[in-house]
């Protein structure tokens, strides 16, 4: 396990980055916000308030840890040489923050030789905190959480996001065809790091989605693991942008085999 007085202090610094970054998206939205760029397609955006999220982080980070390595969703990058690397989404779920609902948040992870060791995600809009350390148990504005227990495979409610790359979206919906019918329902939020944490706290039972990148998925993995929740991608692998799923046992196996039967991974 890695040194205890370390992990307090990688948990410090995210709790105060995720939760600065969260009160600035907050407070400091424009009522004109727009589109400053695109991504993947023409609807994967970044507003300028993502910008400035990652630049407040960044700062943040720098202050308290200049030889830490940093990797961030709108462009930051470089290995630093102390063996932390923090993964950041200055703000998951941009396109629900660009149109007022309240599905959005601030990711902050700290990787310890490549390992996510303390996640913090701040959901400002609906006023909460997660939070975990590895070992440590999962937290929610410093109560411990955990995963429901497995219902059976027909009860599960499942949440899911879809790419943005239109072919890609196109195969996703194909394979929810096949696996709504035999599960409770499906919930589809908009922000994976919020999706992972919801299931953290027992308001989902399982989540999958393909595509995701590092820093959709650090904080809110560890969260899910924390709170009771298995990991993993298709069979044997650890979730990566072609499959990620969680959910705890029991419903982890069920969905993960289905989702490689329909061949969720690929088009």
């Amino acid at each position: 396990m890695p040194n205890p007085e370390l992990l307090a202090e990688l948990l410090d610094v995210a709790v105060d980055a995720a939760t600065r970054a969260g009160d600035l998206l907050r407070d400091g939205r424009p009522a004109d916000l727009g589109v400053a760029a695109t991504k993947s397609s023409p609807v994967d955006v970044v507003t300028e308030m993502d910008l400035a999220s990652e630049k407040l982080i960044l700062e943040l980070i720098g202050r308290h840890r200049p030889e830490d390595g940093y990797l961030g969703e709108e462009g930051a990058d470089h290995p630093g040489s102390s063996g932390v690397r923090w993964v950041v989404d200055p703000l998951d779920g941009t396109v629900n923050y660009l149109y007022g609902l309240p599905s959005w948040g601030v990711s902050v992870a700290a990787e310890l030789d490549g390992r996510a060791v303390v996640g913090v995600v701040a959901v400002p809009a609906r006023g909460e905190l997660f939070q975990a350390v590895l070992g440590g148990g999962a937290r929610l504005d410093g109560r411990p959480i955990s995963c429901r227990p497995a219902p059976p495979w027909g009860q599960a409610l499942v949440g899911t996001g879809f790419n943005y790359v239109r072919e890609v979206r196109a195969h996703q919906a194909q394979v929810l065809l096949a696996l709504m019918p035999e599960v409770r329902d499906i919930r589809r939020a908009g922000a994976a790091a919020v999706d992972l944490c919801d299931l953290a706290a027992g308001r989902l039972d399982a989540f999958y989605e393909r595509g995701l990148k590092p820093w959709d998925m650090a904080a809110g993995m560890l969260i899910a693991r924390e709170a009771g929740a298995l990991a993993g991608g298709r069979p044997g692998e650890e979730p990566d942008g072609d499959l990620a799923v969680a959910a705890p046992p029991g419903v982890f196996e069920r969905l993960q085999s289905r989702l490689d039967a329909l061949g969720a991974w690929h088009d």
